[in-house]
């Protein structure tokens, strides 16, 4: 009984991975770019101050996005709080 078990279930992992694939006829198309998302990234580029890539985001070669950048010194942990192992965290 056990090896008859065995068997269908490794009949059934086979046959179960070889369903897992979908053709490529079956698979949907690539969604092209519309004209209002490629509006939407030129506006957000037109509104920064400082000069930006193609794309939008901020061109790091030149000095006001590099101190836009700038975070405060502050030590947190993964989920966002203060790290009391350093000074500027312990001040309660």
């Amino acid at each position: 009984m056990k090896k008859l078990l065995v068997a269908l279930f490794s009949m059934l992992a086979i046959a179960g991975t070889g369903m897992a694939q979908t053709p490529a006829t079956a698979q949907k198309p690539a969604k092209a770019k519309t004209a209002a998302t490629t509006a939407k990234k030129e506006t957000t580029a037109a509104t920064t101050a400082a000069p930006a890539k193609k794309d939008g985001t901020p061109d790091m070669r030149y000095k006001a996005n590099k101190e836009a950048a700038k975070k405060p010194a502050v030590h947190t942990k993964k989920d966002g709080t203060p790290d009391k192992r350093y000074k500027e965290n312990k001040k309660s």
